[in-house]
């Protein structure tokens, strides 16, 4: 799953340090809901905040930690959290649209991403997702408004499988789904 937007409130000048950081509503409970159903929960995101040098990797690293913390805290867990530093104009193989942290996470955690479900808030997660082969969720949280209005408007081709409110309304989805 995707981090901002998706487990915390997205901010327009990037999560810069804990202090800025909001667990969106239901959040904890859904990953716990998850971890007790043995879903493997992985979050890629975006960190564009360091390559445009509005945060370090150090100080990401210091926010990643809180946020694994209170997770725990709560009786969830996130086994890992892979992050493309990069400025979006670098051109690199692991900001999302494209797939390069999806296929790490595949490799090193040995997961069959045609049996994964990508969950993001914009139409760069869902596109991730459905360029990797999983299935995916497009949440209303974050900008998931947004990218909803423009797959409804045709502006776009890329879909999502589903649509949820936020995580804790895709958590019964995601189980039933992966029971099947």
């Amino acid at each position: 799953m995707d981090r901002d937007g998706v487990i915390n409130e997205d901010r327009q000048d990037y999560v810069k340090g804990w202090e800025e950081f909001r667990f969106i509503k239901g959040v904890h409970q859904a990953l716990k809901q998850l971890n007790q159903a043995g879903v493997l929960v992985v979050v890629i995101t975006n960190q564009a905040a360091i390559g445009k040098k509005k945060i370090t990797e150090a100080e990401l690293k210091i926010i990643h930690t809180h946020m694994l913390k209170a997770i725990n805290k709560t009786g969830g867990n996130i086994v890992r959290v892979y992050y493309c530093p990069h400025h979006p104009d670098a051109h690199c193989r692991c900001r999302k649209p494209r797939i390069g942290l999806l296929k790490k996470a595949a490799q090193e955690l040995s997961l069959d991403l045609s049996k994964s479900i990508f969950i993001g808030d914009t139409l760069k997660d869902i596109q991730a997702g459905n360029r990797a082969g999983c299935r995916t969720i497009l949440v209303q949280t974050g900008q998931g408004q947004e990218s909803l209005k423009k797959i409804m408007a045709g502006q776009t081709k890329i879909k999502p499988d589903w649509v949820c409110d936020s995580l804790p309304s895709a958590t019964p989805l995601i189980l039933d789904y992966l029971q099947k």
